[in-house]
């Protein structure tokens, strides 16, 4: 029986025997190989999906928070506060009311996603919604956190890199060794920085023998890393990307520069061309953020990239890349119905029906 992140890989992480552990059996989320996206790569490559909307509140998060809310309580605190432009704060209520604490979540106003916030506020959290962005709310968070006892959650608490860094100890497990590329979001950036921590970890421990490339993408109107400053306003559809100065900026650079690897921007055009793709050509409902990645690749082999790496390194084996599809698709119903038709309103005949089928 899976028992959660925190059992599987208890010696690659920060707990004793005295760690509380709140679980709510996060990880062990499905590698689905790609039917349809390998083929738009070109030859000789393998696309993956880690499709992390598969976790107990549908988002990569719950590696993390698992790690977080069972140190906090350990620490002995009994409360939790993060800023979040969603999936963080979904998962903070969540595994706080499984700890019996207290949660308070800060949100932009007017930028987070229906599904996300009916999770923080259906789990108990104290909601509060600034007139302001991301960054503003996390910086009051950041200022509230050192002022009384209550435990900040996100991502830069380092028990969330501790615990998100595991999603890469499973890819590895189910491919017997770390992909080529691993192609993810970045947003906050602390995913990307914890994927490299587990790929670097698991290769000194003997369980991998390689390490991949790192490929990190941000929406082109919230890329901050990119363009190499914050950006004051950032805009994009994908919300959970809407960062406009990351927490773990500099060490997503580091792990970009360490593997080799890029950290580039897609457009929401590109960002919706994928999302949709996922759903009607891989059976795969990710939230928009989550298709970032699979934009970023196919943007990258459109420019030969990963061709010229095959050339470069004279393969004769396949390259394999992960995406990570760090969302559930139900998590921004509005997006998906927006991108759609509308169903079409017909008279209760069957005649109707065959008419509209053509049959």
């Amino acid at each position: 029986m899976w028992n959660g992140i925190i059992e599987r890989y208890k010696k690659f992480l920060p707990i004793t025997e005295k760690t509380p552990v709140i679980t709510l059996k996060e990880g062990n989320t499905p590698l689905i190989p790609s039917r349809y996206a390998s083929s738009l790569i070109g030859s000789g490559v393998e696309v993956y999906f880690k499709c992390e909307g598969f976790n107990p509140t549908c988002s990569f998060k719950d590696r993390g928070m698992t790690l977080a809310i069972s140190k906090a309580l350990e620490a002995g605190s009994r409360a939790c506060m993060c800023a979040s432009t969603g999936n963080t704060s979904a998962s903070a209520s969540a595994y706080a009311a499984r700890a019996g604490m207290r949660c308070i979540v800060l949100i932009p106003e007017g930028a987070i996603a229906l599904g996300k916030l009916s999770q923080a506020m259906i789990h108990g959290a104290d909601v509060l919604a600034v007139k302001g962005n991301f960054d503003d709310a996390l910086n009051i968070v950041k200022e509230i956190t050192k002022r009384y006892p209550i435990t900040l959650v996100n991502s830069i608490n380092p028990y969330r890199i501790e615990g998100q860094k595991t999603g890469a100890f499973e890819i590895c497990d189910v491919l017997g060794d770390a992909p080529e590329f691993h192609a993810i979001p970045v947003g906050n950036a602390g995913n990307i920085t914890a994927y490299w921590k587990g790929y670097k970890e698991y290769k000194d421990s003997g369980a991998s023998k390689k390490l991949p490339v790192m490929l990190g993408f941000q929406a082109s109107g919230a890329a901050p890393i990119v363009k190499g400053h914050p950006i004051k306003n950032p805009k994009t559809i994908a919300t959970a990307i809407r960062i406009g100065n990351p927490a773990s900026w500099k060490q997503a650079q580091g792990a970009r520069d360490e593997s080799g690897g890029i950290i580039d921007m897609v457009t929401d055009r590109e960002i919706l061309d994928a999302y949709k793709m996922l759903a009607s050509k891989e059976g795969i409902f990710a939230e928009p953020a989550s298709a970032a990645s699979v934009a970023g690749i196919l943007k990258l082999a459109k420019k030969g990239y990963f061709y010229r790496k095959q050339r470069t390194e004279n393969r004769e084996q396949s390259i394999r890349i992960v995406c990570v599809l760090t969302g559930h698709g139900l998590k921004d119903p509005d997006r998906a119905i927006a991108s759609v038709k509308k169903p079409k309103s017909i008279r209760p005949k069957v005649e109707a029906v065959l008419e509209h089928l053509k049959l």
